[in-house]
């Protein structure tokens, strides 16, 4: 059963079946205690109107034409014999104590009273089968206009539960009559209280949509035009190598296209990075990871690119320090930015990393001494393809956008500052906790 509405209308219809059948009972057992009451009464006032007529003589008194016993009257001597009995039937068995008692005779409950009068003994007595009839007709007098009014009811139920849940309905309709690229926010004027905040949410969730698609178009048309040109400029060498006329002009072009080859394939693989960063990175899980671990494996993996400018790379310092994050996306970050680092560092250059805490904070510098970034450009380099005035040929501009983007997801700040006294850059990433690493 998925349907809300069918749900509430069987749960409350129940509820209402459920309470009406406890009414039911309530109903008959008040009304037994009532009745019982009432000929338990009358049982002692016939047996208190028969102490006169006891002392007279029992010739007067007449057998009363009850077929249904109603009421059965009998009167015994010292002896224990039976001097009077209003019923043709075997007499009920003597009971001497007074008051009142339920007796079994013949297959029957009794209810009886006893009192003596002198040398008499009175017992007026009644059949429990009739006290449960009658209790039973006065409760369903009272209960037959309650039954009568449970299809009522549930009709109610049906109606109150369909309005309802009206809105609900009205904002599927409004939802399904949406097109894939509608994502403005749903209307939430007329809504019950309960269904706002679902509302409030899916517009939420339609805003971050919209962001992310924005962003998406946005990455989509800088892709595009960032790689045109290096494919039109692979073409171009293929032409080249194409129209060579001697070996040594075919493998000058055929080196030229290797470069070219390289460029485009550094390009496709940040674009993915970043593509693979959209737009819900957050989401990724969070650990424990030793930076100065990570750092060394990095540094490690990147030994061979250095050599071959050549630039000399060092850790300078290593403390064991630990950030919350994910692995994968802080090895981005940190191949990035020395990446970025032995590239713009011209050969016999040097670059240097250190790793420490200071606080309650870790940090990671990664020092060049490349021709380093005018100071009104140190916010511009973290734009999706921009490259300064001096940047070295091959780049594509977006090495320092992925750092600060996975930054952002780590919940880090990323500076640039000149490397002084000698030129070169020195880019700070300061992360929001530190923690001794295991």
């Amino acid at each position: 059963m998925s349907s809300l509405r069918t749900r509430l209308i069987v749960a409350l219809a129940g509820a209402v079946l459920a309470v009406g059948l406890v009414a039911s009972a309530a109903t008959y057992f008040a009304a037994r205690a009532e009745i019982d009451v009432l000929l338990d009464e009358e049982l002692r006032q016939v047996a208190l109107s028969l102490r006169d007529h006891a002392r007279l003589d029992l010739a007067t008194l007449g057998r009363a034409a009850d077929p249904g016993h109603r009421v059965v009257v009998q009167i015994w001597d010292p002896t224990g014999g039976a001097v009077y009995s209003s019923d043709p039937t075997p007499p009920l068995p003597l009971t001497r104590a007074p008051g009142f008692s339920t007796i079994a005779h013949a297959g029957r409950s009794w209810r009886m009273y006893t009192t003596v009068v002198g040398l008499r003994t009175i017992q007026v007595a009644q059949p429990s089968a009739l006290r449960a009839e009658l209790a039973a007709n006065v409760a369903l007098r009272i209960l037959v206009p309650i039954l009568a009014s449970l299809p009522l009811l549930a009709l109610l139920v049906w109606f109150v539960v369909g309005r309802g849940l009206a809105p609900i309905a009205r904002l599927a309709r409004t939802i399904a009559a949406r097109s894939p690229a509608s994502l403005e926010p749903l209307p939430h004027d007329r809504l019950p209280d309960e269904v706002r905040p679902l509302v409030g949410a899916l517009n939420g969730l339609l805003g971050r949509l919209e962001g992310a698609l924005a962003m998406q178009r946005r990455f989509a048309a800088d892709a595009a035009h960032e790689l045109r040109t290096p494919l039109t400029a692979l073409g171009l060498q293929i032409q080249l190598v194409e129209r060579a006329r001697d070996d040594a002009e075919r493998a000058a072009a055929i080196d030229r296209l290797r470069h070219g080859v390289k460029r485009a394939t550094r390009l496709v693989e940040q674009l993915l990075t970043l593509a693979r960063l959209e737009p819900d990175a957050t989401a990724r899980p969070s650990s424990r990871v030793a930076l100065d671990a990570l750092v060394r494996s990095v540094v490690a993996d990147l030994a061979s690119l250095a050599e071959a400018k050549p630039v000399a790379l060092a850790l300078a310092r290593a403390e064991p320090v630990a950030v919350p994050g994910a692995e994968d996306a802080l090895r981005i970050l940190v191949s990035n930015l020395v990446d970025n680092a032995i590239r713009y560092t011209p050969a016999a250059g040097r670059v240097e990393i250190r790793v420490f805490g200071v606080g309650d904070r870790a940090v990671l510098e990664v020092a060049d001494t490349g021709p380093g970034i005018p100071p009104e450009e140190r916010q511009r380099v973290f734009d999706r393809f921009y490259r300064g005035r001096g940047a070295a040929p091959g780049g594509s501009g977006l090495g320092l956008a992925i750092v600060r983007a996975y930054a952002r997801i780590m919940g880090a700040t990323v500076t640039i500052a000149s490397a002084p006294p000698q030129p070169g850059t020195t880019v700070t990433v300061r992360f929001a906790a530190a923690r001794p690493a295991p």
